[in-house]
C-alpha cells in the first residue's frame, strides 16, 4: 500500500472515529435532558450527580482495560471477577497479612497484572480463543476469590486512609462546593496516562496493529505473542485499580460481587467506538460511553425501572452498537 493510500484510510478512519465520538457525546446529552425533563427534582441534584460520577468510576476504569483487548480484535470476560480478585487480595494484603497500604495497594495491581499475563499465555502459547480462555479465567478467579475468603467479605474498617481512596475528595478539600471523589480523578488520570499510551507508544501502535492485521504484523517479523501477553498484562493492571476502587468504595471486598460488570464495560467500549472487529478505538469514545452506561442505569433506576428491564436493555444496546459498527465498517 502506498504512502498517499494509507494516508487516506487513516484519514476515513479517524473521521468514522471522530463521527462516532460526537454522536455517543449527542446520545450522552439527549439522556440526561431525557431524565432531567422527566425527573427533574431527582436527577439533577448534586448527590444524584455524585452518585453518577462515583458509579462510572469502576465501569470507566474497567472499559478502558477492556477497550485494549478489543482493539487488537480480543475479548476478556474475566475483567469483571478480575476486579473483584484484586479487591479480595488487597484485602488479603492488607488486613490479613498486615502491610503497610501503599504496599496493598501496588500488591492488587501486580496481581491484576499477573492475572492478566496468565489470560494472554493461554491464548498465545495454549491457542486457546480469548473468548474461551477469559471465560475458563472468569470461573476460576471467581472460585479462588470464594475459597480464600470462605464466602465471606473482607472489611477495610482498621486500614486508615484505605476508604479516601475512591470516597475522599481532594478536590472538595480545596473547594468545598465540588465535592469531587477521589475515584473520579483516578478515572481521569487512568483514562489520560491510557490514552498517551495508545496512542504514544509502542504498546498502543502495536495494539492497533493486531487488531488490524496481525498477519502482517507477523510477517514484518515482530512477536506477535509477545506483545499479545503485554496487552493483557497491563489490561489485567488496569482491573487491579478497578479492584482497589469498588473495595473502598464499599469499604469491603465482596467475593461474591464482580460478574456482569464485563458487560456494562464491553457495552462501553463499542457504545463509545471501538470495533469488535478490531483496529479502531479510543479511550475518549470509551469515557462517554462509560458515562452513557451510568447515566442510562441511575435514570432508569430513578425511574422505578427494573432491574430485569435495565438488563433487557443493556443488552439491546450493545447488539444495536455493534450492528452500527458492521454499518459504519460496510461503507468504508
Amino acid at each position: 500500500m502506498s504512502d498517499d493510500s494509507q494516508k487516506s484510510l487513516w484519514a476515513r478512519l479517524s473521521g468514522g472515529q471522530a463521527k462516532q465520538k460526537l454522536l455517543a457525546f449527542a446520545s450522552l446529552l439527549a439522556l440526561i435532558l431525557i431524565f432531567t425533563a422527566l425527573k427533574p427534582d431527582a436527577f439533577m441534584t448534586q448527590d444524584n450527580i455524585i452518585g453518577i460520577l462515583q458509579s462510572t468510576t469502576v465501569i470507566g476504569v474497567l472499559a478502558i482495560a477492556s477497550t485494549f483487548i478489543i482493539i487488537t480484535s480480543g475479548i476478556d470476560l474475566s475483567v469483571g471477577v478480575l476486579m473483584t480478585f484484586c479487591a479480595v487480595m488487597s484485602g488479603v494484603f492488607l488486613v490479613n497479612w498486615g502491610l503497610p497500604l501503599p504496599l496493598g495497594v501496588l500488591g492488587a495491581i501486580v496481581v491484576g497484572a499477573l492475572t492478566g499475563t496468565v489470560s494472554g499465555l493461554a491464548i498465545t502459547r495454549l491457542k486457546v480463543p480469548p473468548f474461551i480462555a477469559t471465560l475458563g479465567m472468569m470461573m476460576l478467579l471467581k472460585g479462588v476469590s470464594l475459597l480464600i475468603t470462605g464466602a465471606r467479605p473482607i472489611y477495610f474498617n482498621d486500614i486508615e486512609g484505605f476508604d479516601q481512596i475512591a470516597l475522599g475528595s481532594l478536590i472538595g478539600d480545596i473547594f468545598p462546593a465540588l465535592p469531587i471523589p477521589n475515584g473520579v480523578l483516578i478515572l481521569f488520570v487512568v483514562a489520560a496516562v491510557c490514552a498517551v499510551i495508545l496512542n504514544r507508544t509502542a504498546l498502543g501502535r502495536y495494539t492497533f496493529a493486531l487488531g488490524s492485521n496481525e498477519e502482517a504484523v507477523r510477517l514484518s517479523g515482530v512477536d506477535v505473542n509477545r506483545w499479545k501477553v503485554i496487552i493483557y498484562a497491563f489490561s489485567g493492571g488496569i482491573c487491579g485499580v478497578a479492584g482497589l476502587l469498588i473495595a473502598s468504595r464499599l469499604n469491603s471486598a465482596q467475593p461474591a460481587l464482580g460478574q456482569g460488570y464485563e458487560l456494562d464495560a464491553i457495552a462501553a467500549v463499542v457504545i463509545g467506538g471501538t470495533s469488535l472487529s478490531g483496529g479502531v478505538g479510543t479511550i475518549l469514545g470509551t469515557i462517554i460511553g462509560a458515562f452513557i452506561m451510568s447515566v442510562l442505569i441511575n435514570g432508569l433506576r430513578i425511574m422505578s425501572v427494573a432491574q430485569e428491564w435495565q438488563m433487557v436493555l443493556t443488552g439491546l444496546i450493545i447488539i444495536l452498537a455493534v450492528y452500527t459498527d458492521n454499518l459504519r465498517r460496510a461503507k468504508k
